[in-house]
């Protein structure tokens, strides 16, 4: 198995730990870590290099969890300032159609059905009935 880096193995330090285990010890499989030469488990090893191996592959999967914790924590920390500065997240909203209110007059009176209505309007259903019913 043919890896970039270590943190490919799984999400968090004990995922990396157990992928490996499984992969190296139970499936009898190599792993090679393009990023780090040294994790390189295709030819025999001996007892040195064997735990040479264990404590950089425990090393790097430490320092992969603690990079993706500090990527939350920014991620996080961006996202409280967006809020703060009253900063809207995802797509602008829809404006109404000219002919809207014609569609839910339509809509009231029975004569138009409500997905009908956002079938020709080309809006989602749920935005018709939302918009209709004056929740937004």
């Amino acid at each position: 198995m043919v890896v970039k880096s270590i943190d490919r193995l799984g999400r968090n330090y004990e995922d990396i730990l157990e992928q490996w285990r499984v992969i190296t010890k139970e499936k009898q499989a190599a792993i090679v870590v393009l990023d780090m030469p040294l994790l390189d488990t295709r030819q025999g090893r001996d007892l040195t290099g064997t735990l040479i191996a264990d404590i950089v592959l425990q090393r790097l999967s430490y320092l992969a969890e603690q990079e993706r914790a500090f990527i939350r924590q920014r991620q996080a920390e961006g996202i409280a300032a967006a809020k703060a500065r009253r900063q809207r997240f995802g797509p602008p909203p829809k404006q109404r159609p000219e002919e809207f209110g014609e569609y839910v007059r339509r809509w009231k009176n029975g004569t138009l059905s409500a997905r009908e209505a956002s079938r020709q309007l080309q809006i989602a259903h749920s935005t018709f009935l939302k918009w209709a019913r004056g929740n937004a």
